[in-house]
Protein backbone atom coordinates (compact mmCIF):
# COMPACT_ATOMS: atom_id res chain seq x y z
CA UNK A 1 0.00 0.00 0.00
CA UNK A 2 1.27 3.59 -1.25
CA UNK A 3 1.95 6.17 1.78
CA UNK A 4 -1.00 8.68 2.11
CA UNK A 5 0.48 12.18 0.01
CA UNK A 6 -0.75 15.87 0.54
CA UNK A 7 -0.72 17.81 -2.25
CA UNK A 8 -0.67 21.68 -1.04
CA UNK A 9 -1.23 25.04 -3.19
CA UNK A 10 0.43 27.58 -1.70
CA UNK A 11 -0.59 31.36 -2.76
CA UNK A 12 0.78 34.11 -0.47
CA UNK A 13 -1.59 34.81 1.40
CA UNK A 14 -3.64 37.85 2.41
CA UNK A 15 -5.77 39.78 5.25
CA UNK A 16 -8.46 40.57 2.21
CA UNK A 17 -10.73 37.60 1.95
CA UNK A 18 -11.32 38.70 -1.67
CA UNK A 19 -8.10 37.79 -2.52
CA UNK A 20 -7.85 34.57 -0.78
CA UNK A 21 -11.59 33.85 -2.60
CA UNK A 22 -9.96 34.32 -6.28
CA UNK A 23 -7.19 31.32 -4.97
CA UNK A 24 -9.94 29.39 -3.35
CA UNK A 25 -11.67 29.28 -6.94
CA UNK A 26 -8.15 28.52 -8.84
CA UNK A 27 -7.56 25.61 -6.81
CA UNK A 28 -11.06 24.23 -6.25
CA UNK A 29 -10.52 22.10 -9.88
CA UNK A 30 -7.56 20.76 -8.00
CA UNK A 31 -8.54 20.12 -4.68
CA UNK A 32 -11.97 18.57 -6.05
CA UNK A 33 -10.24 16.17 -8.39
CA UNK A 34 -6.91 15.30 -6.71
CA UNK A 35 -7.11 13.18 -3.30
CA UNK A 36 -5.15 15.09 -0.65
CA UNK A 37 -4.89 18.29 -2.36
CA UNK A 38 -5.75 21.66 -0.03
CA UNK A 39 -4.49 25.12 -0.59
CA UNK A 40 -2.29 27.00 2.03
CA UNK A 41 -1.28 30.28 2.43
CA UNK A 42 1.98 31.68 3.36
CA UNK A 43 1.61 34.26 5.23
CA UNK A 44 -1.91 36.54 6.31
CA UNK A 45 -4.90 33.77 5.65
CA UNK A 46 -5.76 30.28 7.29
CA UNK A 47 -5.20 27.65 6.71
CA UNK A 48 -1.66 27.91 6.75
CA UNK A 49 1.34 25.95 5.50
CA UNK A 50 1.69 24.73 9.01
CA UNK A 51 -2.03 24.25 9.79
CA UNK A 52 -2.17 21.69 6.51
CA UNK A 53 0.80 19.99 7.70
CA UNK A 54 0.16 19.40 11.11
CA UNK A 55 -3.26 18.62 10.29
CA UNK A 56 -2.38 15.80 7.36
CA UNK A 57 0.44 14.44 10.20
CA UNK A 58 -2.62 13.88 12.34
CA UNK A 59 -3.78 11.69 9.67
CA UNK A 60 -1.02 9.81 8.77
CA UNK A 61 0.51 11.66 6.37
CA UNK A 62 4.29 12.05 6.18
CA UNK A 63 4.60 13.12 2.43
CA UNK A 64 3.71 16.34 0.69
CA UNK A 65 4.41 18.25 -2.49
CA UNK A 66 4.06 22.37 -2.59
CA UNK A 67 3.00 23.99 -5.26
CA UNK A 68 3.50 27.32 -5.51
CA UNK A 69 0.31 29.61 -6.87
CA UNK A 70 3.39 31.90 -7.83
CA UNK A 71 4.49 33.30 -11.65
CA UNK A 72 8.38 33.20 -10.66
CA UNK A 73 10.66 32.51 -7.63
CA UNK A 74 11.30 35.92 -6.00
CA UNK A 75 12.59 36.30 -2.08
CA UNK A 76 9.52 34.36 -0.96
CA UNK A 77 10.38 30.97 -2.83
CA UNK A 78 14.24 31.05 -2.95
CA UNK A 79 14.43 31.76 1.26
CA UNK A 80 10.72 32.05 2.76
CA UNK A 81 9.23 29.06 1.68
CA UNK A 82 12.70 26.55 1.98
CA UNK A 83 13.12 27.98 5.45
CA UNK A 84 9.35 27.25 6.31
CA UNK A 85 9.71 23.66 5.10
CA UNK A 86 12.79 22.89 6.68
CA UNK A 87 11.09 23.82 10.00
CA UNK A 88 8.13 21.68 9.30
CA UNK A 89 10.20 18.44 8.14
CA UNK A 90 12.22 18.68 11.50
CA UNK A 91 9.43 19.62 13.66
CA UNK A 92 6.81 16.71 12.07
CA UNK A 93 9.05 14.15 10.66
CA UNK A 94 7.87 14.87 7.26
CA UNK A 95 9.48 14.76 3.93
CA UNK A 96 8.06 18.13 1.92
CA UNK A 97 9.07 18.52 -1.52
CA UNK A 98 8.90 22.14 -3.13
CA UNK A 99 8.07 22.20 -6.88
CA UNK A 100 8.99 24.53 -9.28
CA UNK A 101 6.54 28.05 -9.37
CA UNK A 102 3.47 27.50 -11.57
CA UNK A 103 4.58 30.66 -14.00
CA UNK A 104 7.41 28.12 -14.74
CA UNK A 105 5.23 25.47 -16.27
CA UNK A 106 4.86 26.31 -19.99
CA UNK A 107 1.19 25.49 -19.98
CA UNK A 108 -0.05 28.41 -18.00
CA UNK A 109 1.34 30.56 -21.04
CA UNK A 110 -1.35 28.87 -23.40
CA UNK A 111 -4.22 29.26 -20.86
CA UNK A 112 -3.16 32.79 -20.34
CA UNK A 113 -3.22 32.82 -24.54
CA UNK A 114 -6.68 31.02 -24.20
CA UNK A 115 -8.01 34.17 -21.99
CA UNK A 116 -6.63 36.78 -24.27
CA UNK A 117 -8.56 35.57 -26.85
CA UNK A 118 -11.85 34.87 -24.65
CA UNK A 119 -11.22 38.44 -24.22
CA UNK A 120 -10.28 39.69 -27.92
CA UNK A 121 -13.71 38.08 -28.51
CA UNK A 122 -15.42 39.57 -26.44
CA UNK A 123 -14.41 43.32 -27.32
CA UNK A 124 -15.43 42.25 -31.08
CA UNK A 125 -18.90 41.93 -30.16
Amino acid sequence: MTQPHQIILLAHGSSDARWCETFEKLAEPTVESIENAAIAYMELAEPSLDTIVNRAKGQGVEQFTVVPLFLAAGRHLRKDVPAMIERLEAEHGVTIRLAEPIGKNPRLGLAIRDVVKEELERSEH
